[in-house]
């Protein structure tokens, strides 16, 4: 550990936190050999919390979301920490010996939500430093003030849930629930002042303003406390001039809510000045927002948790609903896939856990092993906004060859009944017998490793086609630890697999992208193929295959085309510029499929993805012949590197 810490300032910082003040050298420098240096990249997600030995994570640099997951798969944020916080604070019943621990039956994950650095501090570190009294004042005023946090958020949520019921609108604009009107100090005012304004409002920030009312800055509790009190500065000398975070982060009234969580959490702060032509209007922090997380659909999710199998079909209607107010509102097609995704991941999950009771309540028993369910096509890529057909499998432990038969003959129950349920629910059988309730589409981990084994040795176009399909797979439903080693084993056979992704690359040669001509005799004639093309098949599918294969190609799986996107160009695979234009490509793709789609569904009429070019408007022309240029870019692009 030592000889990470090459850095002074690190050091310093570690030896200065009240989990090791009043150390000799010589102890400290023998406590940091236990400890461990933690780098997390933005996004990260870490599986921290595997034993209650792991003890605590201080957050030197950066901040991390902490995330439950439970046994059917879904998270829920617990708590949002920022720099010198402490998490695993759920693990002190364990340390002290109250009781087992609390949180054995979930899954406890970090997201960091910026570049981090974090200390991780063992239990017998922890242990040895609990018999100095400050350290216990320290940490229980820690806990202290992390309950009283929690408790306040809960309140919060069941007050607000009162005051709005069912009339808020599922998408809200800031300017929906900023507070207003903002308290505003001048620069010259003295930071006594502030506290004292802070404390008459009940706030924990303010807002710099000019003479003429524009934002100069923001100063919160924090900069107070680590500008005047720990600065040790006098509070009538300093000014808000000198303690104010300059040129702050802002949003304006009409951005979104999810607008807003992402700045929150992109930059790691904990206010927002709500600007209008440069003038500060509202604030939003973060604590706001958490509370405010998910109320509008609560009453959604409650749809589903509830839903019995005889109810299943009332959810297809509700998801629909929320589907229609989105697009009538013009919210992004991003933003509506996201929070349509969400609803569906959370049905097709409760239809696997209905399954799983439905075998039991027949008699059939539990799972005899752990497992892992899956989803493939448009629902894993998290383009599914209306229901279509099955795409899925089953993976389940390995089991001797005595308890085979038993094993396999329960998840041939499992897998009809969960596509049974999915049907009930809305979701049509798939023709080509992609789903678990086919022997191919289930298996044992052995059994799949051979499978994908034999995949990538034949190379026909059957199997690459299969190869496509299943390399969009997502998992929802399960043990954790099953997908784990499931990831583990597919990473492992793509890496020895670089003749089949050839064969893919080349498959896509052989597809070109067509390219519309721009021919004013064009209009004049009659119809004919070149007025037609079909999106999906033209657009989506060729973007799709080409991301997949370049994924693969990079070590790049179980992701969606926007996180392979952001990956390649993290892996400076692609450019920034190109990596835009693709994700841009990738949206207006998926605007005209929706938008056709969704206009024939009002209609009655059948759906399809061929657009009549002659109805197009210059423009939509103009986005649709860049976007299919941007396709042709990313294929050529593909074949140049293998």
């Amino acid at each position: 550990m030592l000889k990470m810490v090459k850095d002074q300032e690190w050091y310093d910082k570690i030896h200065g936190n009240p989990l090791f003040t009043n150390t000799s050298q010589k102890e400290f420098d023998q406590l940091l050999l236990e400890c461990k240096l933690k780098m997390y990249e933005e996004a990260e997600k870490s599986n921290y919390f595997k034993t209650p030995q792991e003890g605590l994570l201080i957050v030197l640099k950066g901040s991390a979301e902490v995330q439950i997951e439970g046994q059917d798969g879904s998270s829920v944020t617990l708590e949002f920490i920022q720099e010198n916080e402490l998490i695993g604070f759920s693990n002190f019943a364990y340390y002290l010996g109250e009781m087992a621990r609390p949180l054995d039956k979930h899954h406890i994950d970090m997201v960091v939500a910026e570049g981090s650095v974090c200390l991780q501090v063992p239990y017998e570190v922890i242990k040895h430093r609990m018999d100095d009294q400050n350290v216990r004042d320290y940490i229980l005023r820690k806990m202290s003030i992390r309950l009283a946090n929690v408790y306040t958020s809960l309140g919060e949520q069941v007050r607000l849930a009162d005051e709005y019921g069912e009339s808020e609108p599922y998408v809200r604009r800031v300017q929906d629930f900023m507070s207003s009107p903002v308290v505003t100090i001048h620069a010259e005012a003295e930071t006594r002042e502030i506290a004292e304004l802070m404390i008459k409002h009940s706030i924990s920030s303010i807002i710099v303003t000019d003479q003429l009312g524009k934002l100069l800055g923001i100063v919160t509790e924090k900069d107070l406390v680590e500008r005047v009190i720990a600065g040790g500065g006098s509070p009538i000398e300093l000014k808000a001039k000198d303690v104010m975070t300059k040129e702050p982060h802002t949003i304006k009234v009409t951005d979104y809510y999810y607008e807003a969580l992402t700045k929150f959490y992109k930059h790691g702060i904990k206010h927002l000045p709500v600007v209008k032509a440069g003038k500060p209007v509202g604030i939003v922090t973060f604590a706001t927002l958490m509370t405010k997380r998910d109320r509008n659909s609560m009453n959604i999710l409650k749809t589903i948790e509830e839903a019995s199998f005889e109810k299943l079909p009332v959810v297809k209607a509700a998801i629909y609903d929320v589907l229609s107010n989105l697009i009538q509102d013009e919210i992004s097609t991003i933003h509506t896939l996201e929070i349509i995704t969400k609803f569906y991941d959370r049905l097709a999950k409760h239809c696997v856990m209905l399954a799983v009771q439905s075998l039991e309540d027949q008699g059939k028993g539990t799972p005899p092993v752990a497992f892992a369910w899956y989803q493939m096509g448009s629902g894993a890529r998290g383009e599914q906004f209306m229901l279509t057909d099955q795409d899925h499998f089953l993976v389940y432990e390995d089991v001797t060859r005595e308890q085979s038969e038993q094993v396999e003959n329960y998840f041939e129950l499992l897998g009809n009944e969960i596509v049974v349920h999915l049907e009930q629910a809305g979701y049509t059988r798939c023709i080509g017998f992609m789903m678990a309730s086919e022997s191919q589409w289930r298996g044992t981990m052995a059994i799949w490793h051979e499978r994908i084994r034999q995949w990538a040795l034949r190379s026909t176009p059957e199997q690459i086609l299969l190869g496509y399909n299943f390399l969009s797979f997502r998992f929802l439903y399960g043990e954790t630890t099953v997908n784990d080693r499931f990831i583990e084993m597919v990473h492992d056979l793509l890496r020895k697999s670089a003749t089949f992704i050839y064969y893919m690359a080349q498959q896509e040669k052989e597809k070109p992208i067509p390219q519309l001509q721009q021919n004013f005799l064009n209009i004049f004639r009659g119809r004919s193929k070149a007025d037609v093309i079909d999106i999906k098949k033209h657009a989506l599918f060729p973007l799709h295959h080409c991301l997949q294969i370049l994924g693969v190609s990079n070590g790049i799986i179980n992701a969606t085309p926007l996180e392979i996107i952001s990956a390649l160009q993290k892996k400076k695979k692609i450019t920034k510029d190109f990596a835009e234009e693709i994700r841009h490509a990738y949206e207006i793709s998926l605007s005209i499929r929706i938008s056709m789609s969704w206009e024939k569904h009002l209609r009655g009429e059948k759906v399809s993805t061929e657009i009549d070019l002659r109805k197009l408007r210059r423009w939509e022309l103009n986005e649709l012949r860049t976007t299919l240029d941007t396709v042709r870019a990313l294929q050529s692009h593909l074949l140049s590197k293998l």
